[in-house]
């Protein structure tokens, strides 16, 4: 059975498009031109991985990606024809796993696509019972939940993907196009905000209640360390 994808987005011709290239690439993919429509349809299917425009007729991509979050865990990967930093951090404070901005390649697009997809099947098919303890962080990657001491500390898949990495390789110094590379599955230039943006939202969560010391260090001109 082939990968099923839902694509939200209501400029016809990109979507048709979109469904044209994922089709050819062995996905079934469902298309809705509304975010109502949309919603209602992430909602009654399961799927590897949702398409979401920002931009929408109804509910618009942020709210529809809000609403998924209490439920789902979908891997969402953002369409917007927008570059603002806002627009960019606002996806992921909704739960999005990435973004991609109008006009892009259709190669590019796929691949991002295959990524996201692929990770989220090793996930979801992961049975085993790993966990880390570094200072007062303790990881638990089977259930995906992170804690400083006693406090439970909310993450995204992304950001718990990225914190588990640094985690489980301590000291050792990675570029933003390493990271970018590791976790996202793929290298683009450009596209290394994604990777601040991550790290910034992991050390606000950790610094709040992590008091011993801060564990994801900046090497400046280089990148980021962890610090075991």
């Amino acid at each position: 059975m082939n990968d099923r994808i839902l694509i939200v987005e209501d400029d016809k011709v990109i979507a048709e498009l979109e469904k044209e290239y994922l089709t050819a690439n062995g996905y079934d993919v469902d298309v809705c031109y509304d975010g109502d429509s949309g919603i209602a349809k992430a909602f009654e299917n399961d799927y590897s991985l949702i398409i979401l425009d920002v931009m929408l007729p109804g509910k618009n991509g942020f709210d529809i990606c809000r609403e998924l979050r209490q439920v789902k865990e979908i891997p969402i990967l953002f369409v917007t024809a927008k570059q603002e930093d806002d627009d960019i951090v606002s996806g992921f404070d909704m739960g999005g796993n990435d973004y991609i901005t109008k006009p892009f390649k259709f190669k590019e697009f796929v691949a991002r696509v295959n990524s996201h997809v692929s990770r989220y099947k090793k996930l979801t098919k992961a049975d085993s019972a790993e966990e880390i303890m570094v200072g007062s962080i303790k990881l638990c990657n089977t259930s995906r939940r992170a804690f400083v001491g006693d406090t439970e500390i909310q993450m995204t898949n992304k950001e718990f993907d990225l914190l588990w990495f640094l985690a489980t390789n301590p000291n050792k110094v990675f570029t933003k196009e390493e990271l970018l590379k590791k976790i996202w599955g793929y290298a683009s230039v450009g596209d290394t905000s994604t990777v601040t943006v991550h790290v910034n939202r992991i050390r606000e969560k950790l610094d709040t209640h992590a008091k011993d010391k801060q564990y994801i260090e900046t090497i400046w001109g280089v990148g980021y360390r962890f610090k075991a």
